[in-house]
């Protein structure tokens, strides 16, 4: 199956992941402020392109419920987190410009939207989708009671049953393709697949750094 060999082929990612300061921190409530309203912020604009990214995968789905269901995820990324990230960023007066990363994964997504095959786009987007999902899921079992956890919303938002279902749905789309592609368009999934994989380590490690423009200091704001 395509999720098992993308997930096999991800592993020491997904380690690398679970076991960044960023998430630890998050995990553990420890996660200095700062860097989570940076990500907050980031993560915000970030969600804008994934909604239009899926409101593409949507057009260009040939499956009725498919595109159904890309279109209730860009719905969902538009209203639902960004409610969550709204309070968050007002609670944390947070605010600032887009990040290298965030513009990166964020352009890349969009790019492989309008370009590449549909197939691509489902494996472009599942990293989003999975890896938020299992994140959340082993920070909810670490943390247990999210009550008074500082970050107890965020955390819950990601491990919420609604969440997971919605992941398996997404898997379920990207097996499908998969077995009925060829090896060329396989083997190109599990490249899209892979690449919006690292770029999720690259998001929370930009927060984790509160990374800048390293050309900032060479150009005059007007």
């Amino acid at each position: 199956m395509f999720c098992d060999d993308v997930w096999q082929r991800t592993a020491e990612l997904m380690r690398a992941i679970h076991e960044h300061p960023f998430i630890t921190a998050l995990g553990d409530g420890t996660l200095d402020r700062d860097r989570f309203g940076f990500y907050m912020v980031q993560d915000a604009r970030y969600l804008e392109a994934f909604a239009k990214v899926l409101a593409t995968a949507s057009v260009r789905a040939a499956a009725p419920d498919d595109a159904a269901f890309w279109a209730r995820s860009a719905h969902t990324a538009l209203a639902a987190e960004r409610l969550l990230h709204a309070g968050y960023i007002e609670e944390l007066d947070a605010s600032g410009p887009t990040s290298p990363t965030c513009l990166a994964y964020a352009s890349y997504l969009q790019a492989t939207a309008l370009s590449a095959p549909y197939p691509e786009i489902v494996a472009a987007v599942l990293p989003c989708f999975w890896i938020y999902q299992d994140v959340g899921a082993a920070l909810l079992k670490r943390a247990g009671d999210t009550g008074g956890h500082p970050y107890g919303k965020w955390i819950s938002t990601y491990a919420d049953p609604g969440f997971a279902a919605s992941v398996e749905q997404a898997k379920a789309i990207a097996d499908r393709l998969a077995a009925a592609a060829g090896p060329d368009t396989r083997e190109a999934m599990a490249r899209a697949y892979c690449r919006a994989a690292a770029y999720e380590w690259m998001f929370w490690d930009s927060a984790w750094r509160r990374e800048t423009w390293p050309t900032e200091r060479w150009l005059t704001a007007r």
